[in-house]
């Protein structure tokens, strides 16, 4: 709606500067006057355009200072609320890749010690079959010593 009123207030401005011109060359053209007379009005009447156009500049300038500090204080909550949504996204980011991080460590260990359980029972079987292997050669020596 704001922007609609500034539109429609300077399609106001327009129209009342080329109506107070057309209307001020009607009114020379068509009045009977001297030439001194018609002068004098054509100063009096730039005079009054003249104060309307510095009117016209310091409502604008007003308008112009209030959109500028309109825009500075848009802006600066867009700042504001891009920061914090940013800084949340960190947040997530950061817990997320942290559980991630946790979890391959766990399942790291977790495959760890499969490895080292499946070592120490292939290790225990060697182990056992040293064992029986050299059982049975001490067997064989004694039966070929006997």
């Amino acid at each position: 709606m704001g922007n609609n009123s500034n539109i429609n207030f300077k399609d106001f401005m327009v129209g009342t500067l080329i109506g107070t011109i057309a209307g001020a060359a009607a009114a020379l053209l068509w009045a009977p006057k001297s030439g001194r007379e018609l002068r004098g009005d054509l100063n009096g009447g730039a005079k009054q355009l003249r104060d309307r156009a510095g009117e016209w500049k310091d409502t604008a300038y007003v308008k112009g200072t209030e959109w500028k500090d309109s825009a500075y204080e848009k802006g600066s909550e867009l700042k504001e609320k891009a920061y914090l949504k940013g800084s949340d996204l960190k947040t997530k980011a950061v817990d997320s890749t942290s559980k991630l991080s946790q979890k391959t460590q766990e399942m790291t260990q977790n495959v760890k010690d499969k490895w080292s359980e499946k070592r120490n029972i292939d290790d225990e079987a060697a182990e056992e079959a040293a064992g029986a292997i050299a059982e049975a050669v001490k067997e064989a020596e004694k039966s070929e010593s006997q």
